[in-house]
């Protein structure tokens, strides 16, 4: 089976080398007009098996979430759009406790995407909510979204597909495509955003899941830091009241409470008092 992957100008030369690079089994054709025609042997979701792998190297070279997102919402202009079909990219993710990470390919698609905060309505949020892909052939049509359909159309979008990154535990994500054209993707440009956006999801998944690890190990050391002046603290109170480990305790609470200041800094000071203002440490293994 051929399959075709459209890119931007110059992009399908690049992705000749990046594929090749990779060692993906697929006999790469000719490159044609921006397009790269290859035969995959296989049906359409399978032409985006390196887009997980690239979404990784892009890790490596960013771990921020924003950055990493702001670099797929490009990636995916490239291999979704073609010459004289542009496309623009909005990706926006939400995860607990976290501000919501949006980003996009140009200045055209963060407005396109703010429209949908402004509104509170859109495809956007209705593919988040439906979890499967919303496909608007005509915003001028559209009548689920009045409000955003005649503001999106203002400023020049006329469809637009939308699709849910399938990403772990309470983390949400959208992945949205805008065209200047009315019906700009067929069935088949839809199975393939579709198949570009699954594989993407799982590079975005991992990506997800480091930083959750990684906010964990910044919590534990700030946590055992604090811990660390609170115990010496209480030990110096011990050792010059002659009191026990909790009584002592209580003098730090009570003078936190009575002077307004959070534990750890009234510990720091009591702690600068005996050791003449030399730094404390913790030690531990990461």
């Amino acid at each position: 089976m051929i399959d075709t992957l459209r890119g931007v100008h110059g992009y399908a030369e690049d992705y000749r080398s990046a594929v090749s690079g990779h060692g993906v089994p697929w006999l790469i054709n000719y490159v044609r007009e921006g397009m790269l025609v290859v035969d995959t042997g296989v049906s359409g979701g399978k032409v985006f098996a390196d887009v997980a792998a690239h979404v990784q190297d892009l890790v490596l070279q960013s771990p921020d979430v924003v950055r990493l997102l702001d670099s797929l919402a490009l990636y995916a202009v490239a291999r979704l759009g073609s010459v004289g079909r542009e496309l623009f990219c909005g990706i926006s993710v939400s995860r607990p406790k976290k501000p919501t990470a949006a980003a996009a390919s140009d200045t055209k698609a963060r407005l396109l995407d703010q429209l949908e905060l402004k509104y509170g309505q859109g495809p956007g949020d209705s593919a988040i909510i439906s979890a499967s892909s919303m496909h608007v052939k005509d915003l001028r049509e559209e009548a689920r979204w009045p409000d955003y359909a005649a503001a999106a159309t203002h400023q020049g979008a006329y469809s637009v597909l939308a699709m849910p990154l399938q990403l772990e535990g309470g983390d949400r994500g959208v992945l949205v495509l805008y065209s200047g054209e009315p019906d700009a993707f067929s069935a088949d440009a839809v199975a393939m955003a579709e198949a570009f956006t699954e594989q993407a999801a799982k590079g975005l998944a991992l990506t997800l899941r480091m930083a959750k690890l990684q906010d964990t190990k910044d919590g534990m050391s700030a946590a055992m830091q604090t811990r660390t002046v609170i115990d010496l603290a209480t030990g110096a109170i011990m050792a010059q009241n002659r009191c026990s480990q909790d009584e002592a305790f209580k003098v730090l609470r009570e003078a936190s409470n009575s002077r307004n200041m959070k534990l750890r800094d009234v510990a720091s000071l009591v702690v600068s008092s005996v050791a003449g203002g030399a730094k404390t440490f913790t030690y531990f293994d990461e």
